[in-house]
């Protein structure tokens, strides 16, 4: 093989190699960006029922109170 075709071949080769292992890096990058924003959307929904389970509770003390007027 010529010498300049087989320097080409390695180069491409190299390029390849960084171009899968950039793409590898950015697939884990955005898997645990979509870990960590899963689990504040978790969080999040729990903070909510719990505020809804809290206005639930002062409406119907509210409600009781009304009817005790």
């Amino acid at each position: 093989m010529d010498k300049n075709i087989g320097e080409q071949l390695n180069k491409a080769y190299e390029a390849y190699r960084q171009a899968c292992m950039n793409r590898d890096h950015a697939v884990k990058e955005l898997q645990q960006k979509t870990e960590n924003y899963m689990q504040q959307i978790r969080e999040q929904q729990e903070k909510i029922e719990l505020q809804n389970s809290i206005i639930a509770k002062l409406k119907s003390q509210l409600a009781a109170l009304n009817a005790n007027r």
